[in-house]
């Protein structure tokens, strides 16, 4: 077996200032796909859109793209539907790579997903393979895919990849279809040598459906596992629709007395970091203030944000005809690529510039201790309210300058959205309002 490395190494994330530029651009290069996932945000159809993106625009965005940033562009990712349905996928690859920017595929689990496929992605210049893995046994993931076979196509896609020298990251959507499953899913991903689990909260967007949401205990109950596995693990993990997983670490390490251990607190700049950055006795004050929205970081080698990103936060995705959204799970159009620059797109629409500003924010979110390195899931906000700046209707935590109130429930629905400065001590609106 080859050994898996990355083909190009992650930028500083000193140099990524979020209101410029993503950490992270996604492409849905087609909708098209052969599998009808239960939860599918595309909802994917069986043959391509004549009104995708052409070959010729798809280059005039990539190079679009590479225009963020001389020093970090963003990660490049392409998604579907399936791009292997594309006819130019791998042109895009190529041509991503040879301009400078590091290349990411999520293709689905089918027969397109071939040995000599991925041997072809990875020679013209992909740096990793997604790939999703939503069950611990075939009956379960198969059941969610809605095609029999998946699963194992998904663990042969896997050791296929890891066979050419690519580092995989596996992606699994956590709904009430496998919470169940989550501890067989923590104990199958240690044994498959990945590099990264990407832990997806499911967002009521799409297929997705409310109903198919668990509970915002069960949240709490499978972040602390998410937790558990990743400090065990030889992979790192991240989670994607559920940000308050940072403060769930920040809170267990604090716990633990070892804040410091594989989470030394670095300061965004734009000139660049240094030791005068790095505080290895705990969390220096600016943790839970005076810092950019989505500013934490712990270490991180592998090729992923070292910062807290969010929709429309580090993050932008562009759908298969051109139009802009904050991330594929929040449906609210912010531009079109075929009439202006994704650039000017992500730095100046008034929607993405108010989901950075957290000062923004309703509900206890406003008013948490962990609003900048959280800030909630916008697009569950979105999803559940219609209002993109709404608190994380999914989190049990309450915020210290709220827990003198008593007899409110802070997840009801006119809560998510009210003005929470009434139910506050003079003291602590002043403490936040002094922040923004």
């Amino acid at each position: 077996m080859a050994k898996s490395v990355e083909h190009r190494s992650k930028p500083n994330f000193f140099d990524i200032d979020f209101e410029k530029a993503p950490f992270i651009a996604i492409w849905e290069v087609t909708r098209a796909c052969d599998l009808r996932c239960v939860h599918c945000r595309a909802e994917a159809i069986p043959n391509r859109d004549e009104r995708e993106l052409t070959k010729e625009q798809g280059f005039a965005l990539i190079d679009e793209l590479r225009k963020f940033s001389d020093t970090a562009p963003p990660l490049f990712v392409i998604t579907g539907g399936d791009p292997l349905k594309s006819p130019y996928t791998m042109d895009y690859i190529k041509y991503a790579d040879s301009i400078g920017l590091r290349v990411a595929v999520t293709p689905s689990a089918t027969g397109l997903l071939t040995r000599e496929a991925i041997h072809e992605m990875k020679q013209n210049g992909l740096t990793r393979m997604a790939i999703s893995l939503d069950g611990s046994t075939a009956e379960i993931h198969d059941n969610f895919r809605r095609q029999p076979g998946s699963y194992d196509h998904t663990i042969r896609a896997i050791k296929d990849a890891q066979a050419e020298g690519l580092t995989v990251q596996i992606n699994t959507t956590i709904s009430r279809w496998n919470m169940n499953d989550i501890d067989n899913l923590c104990e199958l991903m240690q044994k498959l040598g990945l590099t990264l689990w990407a832990a997806f909260f499911l967002v009521p967007t799409g297929r997705g459906e409310e109903t198919d949401e668990i509970s915002p205990e069960q949240y709490e109950q499978a972040l602390n596992k998410l937790y558990e596995t990743a400090r065990k693990a030889d992979f790192d993990l991240k989670t994607t629709a559920a940000p308050h997983y940072r403060r769930v670490v920040l809170q267990h390490q604090r716990s633990e007395g070892r804040s410091n251990d594989s989470g030394k607190y670095l300061r965004p700049r734009k000139e660049g970091g240094g030791p005068e950055d790095r505080k290895t006795d705990g969390p220096p004050a600016w943790v839970l203030r005076d810092m950019k929205p989505g500013g934490w970081s712990r270490g991180d080698a592998i090729g992923r944000a070292g910062r807290g990103v969010n929709d429309g936060n580090g993050f932008i995705f562009i759908d298969h005809v051109g139009e802009v959204y904050p991330s594929g799970f929040l449906p609210l159009k912010c531009g079109n690529v075929k009439e202006k620059s994704i650039v000017e797109i992500y730095r100046n629409n008034p929607h993405l510039k108010a989901m950075r500003d957290f000062s923004r924010l309703k509900g206890k979110c406003w008013a948490c201790d962990y609003r900048d390195v959280c800030g909630g899931a916008r697009s569950r906000a979105f999803a559940v309210t219609g209002d993109y700046l709404a608190s994380e209707p999914y989190c049990t935590y309450v915020p210290p300058a709220l827990e003198h109130v008593q007899g409110v429930n802070w997840l009801a629905p006119d809560m998510l959205i009210k003005d929470v400065r009434q139910h506050m001590k003079p003291e602590d609106i002043k403490q936040f309002e002094k922040s923004e």
